[in-house]
């Protein structure tokens, strides 16, 4: 079932509470990478050319403590949407409250005010973690309508998004919707051949997606840390490799169901210590010595996975294939991006987490046709579970012209 979408919603004038996800990296006060929220600046931008007036909810980091409110302040986030946006945003320093209700009432057509961060009410007993319905009434009697625009928190039924969404005429913000349409459509109708590529730590976190994508996808190719849960399987020696042995039958149970679709790697770069300037070389897997670990895919890998996505017309990528924080096992996550910006027309998406960080941080941004803001959402949509904070927006109405107005 499709959403309704801002476009769908008469704003001028109103209040309109939009749960954003501006949950950025920050280090000694400073946002170490602002593309979250340069990434919802087309919903707020509609938003202040349609004269409505725009609170914001966000969460940043975790709240379990005091000395945690003061770290995961948004201030400096209001501060930084300022610049971008060209225009004030009024940050209030508190989740309830008069001074909080006083601001809001004040507000004229165009302005925008920042609520304090959302999971300070988790300091309260988990509120908003938790959806308290006390709570999500409460922000949801602050305005008129409500937009859900951030997809990284959609698999979390939270107070500031399900809350919400289940009191108030509820939509999807542009960037929702391009999440939606990227990952959610191109995985259930994809042009072919359809590859997924697929690195991380652990098989045991993407068990789930490795599962839909071998029903949906042409071939499936493996790197990153799990992929040594799977050589072990098939008997070979991974020296001192990151593994988890508790899933060494299952990782076994996914290549025969496979069936030649699972494409391991071949070669990697081994090192005896987990440092950035340890001594490396590039082997077999016949060849790793005892006291060695894995920390990348090596040369004859990543030639294997050019071949493997050469003329490929839909890929999606989620995980990194080694540590590329570390310059010397960044080679295998620096040759994917490369290849995958130069695969012609073709629809590349990166499904969040460290792969998009990776792919940012390498130059390759423009490089792709979506690189989503949602990591755990990434993972559970591209599992095919359903997300609390898609399914609480409201239905699309069904229409019979053929033409998708929802006139009927």
């Amino acid at each position: 079932m499709k959403k309704k979408t801002l476009e769908d919603l008469h704003v001028h004038g109103k209040k309109v509470l939009v749960r954003v996800d501006f949950n950025v990296p920050i280090t000694d006060g400073e946002i170490t990478d602002d593309n979250r929220i340069i990434q919802a600046l087309p919903t707020i931008q509609y938003l202040i050319d349609e004269e409505a007036k725009i609170i914001l909810f966000s969460h940043l980091g975790r709240v379990k403590t005091e000395e945690d409110l003061a770290k995961n302040s948004l201030k400096v986030v209001a501060d930084r949407l300022q610049e971008l946006i060209e225009k004030p945003v009024k940050f209030i320093p508190l989740t309830r409250g008069e001074a909080l209700e006083s601001a809001i009432n004040a507000m004229k057509n165009g302005d925008i005010v920042m609520v304090e961060n959302t999971r300070f009410e988790d300091l309260k007993g988990n509120k908003e973690s938790k959806n308290d319905p006390e709570l999500g009434a409460y922000w949801a009697s602050l305005g008129d309508v409500f937009v859900n625009d951030a997809f990284g928190t959609a698999h979390r039924a939270h107070a500031s998004n399900v809350g919400i969404a289940s009191l108030k005429e509820s939509v999807a913000g542009f960037l929702m919707e391009k999440e939606l349409r990227y990952i959610g459509d191109t995985v259930e109708n994809p042009e072919r051949p359809f590859i997924a590529i697929l690195g991380g730590a652990k098989v045991s976190d993407k068990i789930g997606v490795i599962d839909n994508l071998l029903k949906k996808a042409d071939k499936v190719l493996i790197g990153g840390g799990m992929a040594y849960t799977f050589m072990k399987s098939l008997g070979y020696n991974i020296g001192t490799s990151i593994v988890e042995n508790d899933k060494l039958e299952l990782a076994k149970s996914l290549l025969e169901k496979a069936n030649g679709k699972l494409i391991l790697p071949v070669d990697l770069v081994v090192t005896k210590e987990f440092k950035a300037d340890a001594a490396n070389r590039v082997t077999t897997y016949e060849k790793i010595q005892n006291d060695e670990m894995g920390l990348d895919i090596g040369p004859k890998t990543i030639k294997l996975f050019k071949k493997e996505l050469k003329g490929a017309k839909t890929v999606i990528w989620n995980g990194p294939l080694g540590v590329f924080e570390f310059e010397a096992f960044a080679k295998g996550t620096r040759a994917i991006c490369e290849i995958l910006a130069n695969l012609k027309n073709a629809r590349t998406i990166i499904g969040g987490g460290d792969s998009a960080a990776a792919a940012i941080q390498m130059g390759y941004a423009e490089s792709f046709t979506h690189i989503s803001t949602g990591g755990g959402a990434s993972l559970e949509f591209l599992e095919g579970k359903e997300l609390p904070g898609v399914t609480s927006l409201d239905d699309a109405i069904e229409c019979d012209c053929g033409e998708g107005c929802g006139c009927h």
